[in-house]
């Protein structure tokens, strides 16, 4: 009898709360096997691998820190092996030190940049050529809508998150023959830990549907740009903000 073929992984950098558990979540009910990687072991990382294991998916953890380049390298030798790779890679890694520009201080600015910018490089680049062998992925890259229209207060943040848009476009145009599609998700005021403690009356405003997103409604255009529906997407940009920018 022919062995059933094992699972696609699909590796969510930052997967412990808000739209990395969402999308480690979706992922699994869409059929991957999750490897998953934060900063440390918590009790937010152990609640995930009780959901995915009810659901019958693996889920193996990988603890590092994106700022720390040969620690992301060291990891993903010792789990996939010298230039392996997953089948999916998705880049949801990313901090926030908000402050208006005249005030902020050198550690906003770099820890910011040094999270959301070096450490897609740090975490995404070790893989490329594990999936270049391969000849086939998909890469989704966690944006904001901040890096689409700049926010004042966020001079650091919006800086970052638009880099990735270029970054990502880039590497679009450099992997793409090679069967490997690279996307963006640009998520607007989702309703997460880093904006519990905003003033919703003050962005609501701004936002035609007049809500917050939820972290299921980012993971379902992940979703879909990891699937089958979403083979001829690539190097774009799909906003999920209620209209925040239009």
């Amino acid at each position: 009898m022919d062995e059933k073929p094992s699972p696609k992984k699909a590796l969510v950098i930052g997967c412990s709360r808000g739209i990395g558990r969402a999308i480690a979540l979706r992922l699994a009910k869409d059929g991957f096997d999750i490897v998953g990687t934060a900063r440390r072991h918590s009790t937010e990382v152990e609640s995930l691998a009780t959901e995915l294991a009810a659901m019958g998916r693996r889920f193996d953890f990988l603890a590092f820190d994106v700022t720390d380049r040969q620690a992301a390298a060291n990891a993903y030798r010792e789990y996939f092996g010298e230039g392996g790779a997953p089948e999916v890679v998705i880049y949801n890694s990313g901090v926030n030190a908000d402050n208006l520009f005249v005030f902020m201080t050198p550690e906003e600015w770099d820890k910011v940049i040094q999270t959301n910018v070096n450490g897609f490089y740090n975490a995404v680049q070790p893989l490329i050529f594990g999936m270049l062998a391969h000849k086939s992925g998909r890469i989704v890259v966690i944006s904001s809508a901040s890096g689409r229209a700049g926010q004042a207060g966020q001079v650091n943040y919006s800086a970052s998150k638009a880099a990735l848009i270029g970054a990502a476009k880039a590497l679009a145009r450099e992997v793409g023959r090679k069967n490997i599609l690279v996307n963006v998700v640009a998520p607007g005021l989702i309703a997460t830990d880093m904006t519990k403690d905003l003033p919703l009356e003050k962005y609501l405003p701004y936002i035609p549907l007049h809500r917050p997103g939820k972290p299921e409604e980012v993971a379902a255009a992940v979703s879909f740009l990891c699937g089958e529906d979403g083979t001829y997407v690539h190097g774009q940009v799909i906003d999920v903000n209620g209209g925040l920018v239009i």
